[in-house]
């Protein structure tokens, strides 16, 4: 498996959405956050992304350099309109807003419309954790419907992500962050692709029977291909922890999506991402500081239980992703053949030098 650079990756990323008709900004931001996926360690939402959002891009469903439309904008909340452009540009736009807000009120609510793609959830509740604020985050997608609910054969809902987010001073934010799916659609993507097999439950047949193979979401395909088709299968995905996931899905469709003017998800509705995001400041919550020193110590009374796997300690949300991101600058990004092929290929089809990936 070959091991990439992640700055020459971001670079090589970079270049090609700005062939694409990207501002150099835009393009670099791309980049930029979908390597930090692939640090991470989340594959599903690194650089395997790309044939899509060039596809998508070339096909007039996302658009480049695109800026938020307020609808309704107050002292402590806003519903915004990011008009379908890049998720890498739309979402900090509206995270930052929420930020300010929260800094200046102490509580902030933002719901976001008609995005791309807003790729990595947990990027956004660590930039909030950033500037010491605690957040929720609330995903859905109109247009894509992927997983069965509870009970169920057929797709009802998108992958639907939940992410919370907590700061620590002088530590690692505490980042929850995962989709109510057992597993993300980009990790059926990227096992498509030659990657990380899935679990055997992962999927749900239409005959009703639990299944790991991507093809029961995409239908047959060219495994040496890019292209990708959820449409064209057959079965779906399945919540995670039975009725306990498919119940917060449902929630994040009728908050992420119809709360925020995105839509649930609908298979007849254009691709777009809505989220809806609450922002906190514990300064104003907490006149005593209370918070810092018993984030500490439960932190630290959380992490000292025994472990199972003497060689596995016990990890909070947000380390797993710091120890690979270390890792993976240091060595490298791992690439399967295939996702190598389907950017070479990318890359190719707008000129973009593909040496990189060639080596």
């Amino acid at each position: 498996m070959p091991l990439v650079n992640a700055q020459e990756l971001a670079d090589f990323v970079a270049d090609i959405f700005a062939s694409l008709g990207s501002s150099r900004a835009e393009a670099e931001r791309i980049g930029r956050y979908l390597v930090n996926a692939n640090l991470t360690g989340h594959d599903s939402h690194g650089v395997a992304r790309v044939p899509r959002y060039a596809a998508w891009k070339r096909d007039g469903m996302l658009i480049a350099d695109q800026t938020v439309k307020r609808v309704v904008d107050t002292p402590v909340i806003a519903i915004l309109d990011g008009q379908f452009g890049f998720g890498q540009t739309i979402a900090p736009q509206a995270v930052m807003l929420g930020i300010e807000k929260c800094r200046a009120h102490g509580l902030s609510a933002i719901g976001l419309r008609h995005s791309g793609h807003v790729g990595r959830v947990g990027e956004w509740a660590e930039m909030a954790a950033e500037h010491g604020l605690v957040s929720v985050h609330l995903v859905n997608v109109a247009g894509s419907v992927l997983v069965a609910p509870f009970g169920g054969i057929d797709r009802r809902f998108s992958t639907a992500p939940v992410c919370i987010g907590m700061p620590h001073p002088g530590g690692l934010p505490v980042i929850l962050d995962f989709a109510t799916s057992l597993v993300a659609e980009g990790k059926v993507l990227v096992a498509s692709q030659g990657g990380k097999k899935l679990p055997a439950d992962a999927l749900v047949s239409a005959e009703g029977k639990a299944s790991g193979d991507p093809r029961e979401l995409y239908g047959d395909y060219d495994p040496s291909s890019a292209t990708r088709d959820h449409k064209q299968g057959k079965g779906a995905l399945r919540a995670f922890g039975d009725h306990k996931g498919s119940g917060l899905a449902l929630m994040c469709e009728l908050i992420g999506g119809a709360l925020t003017g995105n839509g649930a998800s609908n298979p007849e509705k254009r691709w777009s991402q809505g989220m809806f995001s609450f922002y906190v400041d514990p300064k104003r919550i907490d006149p005593d500081h209370v918070l810092p020193a018993e984030l500490s110590r439960f932190i630290a009374y959380v992490k000292s239980a025994k472990p199972i796997d003497a060689n596995e300690p016990v990890l909070l949300p947000g380390e797993p992703e710091a120890r690979r991101r270390a890792e993976r600058l240091r060595e490298g990004v791992p690439l399967t053949e295939e996702t190598c092929d389907a950017l070479r290929a990318t890359a190719r089809s707008v000129g973009v030098d593909d040496r990189l990936l060639s080596q």
